[in-house]
């Protein structure tokens, strides 16, 4: 979810060429899958596609090919900062509802063993804090680019 959100919200924005957004999890559960039906049709009831994901795991090259890594709970944040090689890696790692100052959680629930609410709840959770990651990372998405030599 977060995934679709963050990438649809950039696009609207018109900074979508300027931001790679990848989900990946840290088991290999379900490589290759669809996205639950039920996380399909919450996106689709607020107007994503989210039909086009597919699971990827999180790897050690993962740290060196994202400049943020954003989890959704304090499992998967320590699980991550455990894995960094360094201090610069562990850094980068964050909570997603850290940009969520009204929330009242540090932790998005899975709503796997729940109903379609519980998805519908956590989409509305993700889409707040993901409109707050990005006015945070918005100003330097504007900055014009900067030749590399």
């Amino acid at each position: 979810m977060a995934e679709v959100v963050f990438r649809d919200l950039a696009e609207r924005q018109g900074l979508g060429s300027r931001i790679i957004s990848r989900s990946a999890g840290t088991g290999d559960w379900h490589l290759g899958e669809r996205a639950d039906h039920r996380t399909i049709d919450s996106l689709s009831r607020r107007g994503y596609d989210g039909s086009q994901h597919r699971a990827k795991q999180f790897t050690l090259a993962s740290f060196a090919e994202n400049d943020l890594i954003v989890a959704l709970d304090r499992t998967h944040e320590r699980i991550l900062r455990e894995w960094a090689m360094d201090e610069d890696q562990e850094g980068k790692v964050t909570l997603l509802l850290a940009f969520d100052p009204d929330a009242s959680t540090h932790d998005v629930p899975d709503p796997y063993y729940a109903g379609t609410d519980m998805f519908d709840s956590v989409l509305g959770m993700i889409e707040t804090a993901t409109r707050g990651l990005f006015r945070q990372l918005e100003p330097a998405l504007r900055l014009p680019r900067t030749p590399r030599i």
